[in-house]
């Protein structure tokens, strides 16, 4: 579903990705780790049209995104999540999934329009379901920068699936989140899988890593040091050292 061949980034004197050769395949959930500072976010960046690659292609169903505009791509059905948070928070929990279905709507902005069309009433049903799903429903009308940070999280991840996306790159989605949350997350990615959507996650929880993701790829320095299933990624030598050091 997404390749990304000999994918480079570099800022001035560093290289932030070398040579990235990466493939997430329909169906699965790919984790995509590392130590701080391995180019995780980086590639999401790149993949996503935030950074525009040094070097090196992105391909999302055959079709090459590389250097595309961020809204192009999300209109492709590629959507992400932010690791740090980007909710319009002087807007309600609604209006920020709402926001999110202009990518999918026949007529942009078409909610903000004083009368309600049949379009319009079966986009709001979708988007009043993933609150619900996400349990955010009962907050729908509170203004955004007023829920907890593991709500907010929770929201960002409905915005991103109100786009819907074949793909979604989730970006430390259990940051700040407490263990019930956690395994709260970790069901609700199996679920999404079950869907049949396909996610690449990157993540440094590796209890959730471990749990969710069918495959693994682990970054070091911008380049790929490991890839294979989680019981492999977790005996790897080379992993084992990034993370903890040698000796």
């Amino acid at each position: 579903m997404l390749a990304l061949s000999g994918l480079t980034k570099t800022f001035g004197g560093l290289t932030a990705v070398s040579r990235l050769d990466l493939e997430v395949r329909a169906g699965e959930i790919l984790g995509l780790i590392g130590p701080n500072g391995s180019g995780k976010t980086t590639s999401i960046n790149l993949i996503t049209g935030l950074f525009r690659p040094s070097a090196g292609t992105v391909t999302f169903r055959g079709e090459d995104i590389t250097g595309r505009k961020p809204h192009a791509i999300v209109a492709r059905g590629l959507a992400r999540s932010f690791q740090n948070l980007r909710l319009f928070g002087e807007r309600s929990v609604l209006d920020n999934v709402r926001v999110a279905q202009n990518v999918v709507c026949g007529s942009p902005y078409q909610w903000l329009l004083p009368f309600e069309t049949r379009g319009e009433r079966r986009l709001r049903d979708e988007a009043e379901g993933l609150l619900h799903r996400f349990g955010l429903y009962e907050r729908r009308d509170e203004t955004a920068r007023r829920l907890p940070y593991g709500d907010q999280k929770r929201l960002e991840l409905a915005r991103a699936l109100a786009t819907r996306p074949a793909l979604l790159l989730l970006d430390e989605p259990a940051g700040g989140m407490n263990p019930v949350e956690v395994d709260a997350l970790t069901e609700s990615l199996a679920e999404l899988r079950r869907s049949g959507l396909t996610i690449l996650l990157v993540e440094h929880h590796m209890k959730l890593v471990m749990a969710a993701c069918t495959r693994i790829v682990v970054l070091n320095f911008g380049q790929k040091i490991a890839e294979g299933s989680p019981e492999a990624i977790r005996r790897d030598p080379q992993v084992i050292e990034a993370y903890l050091g040698a000796g």
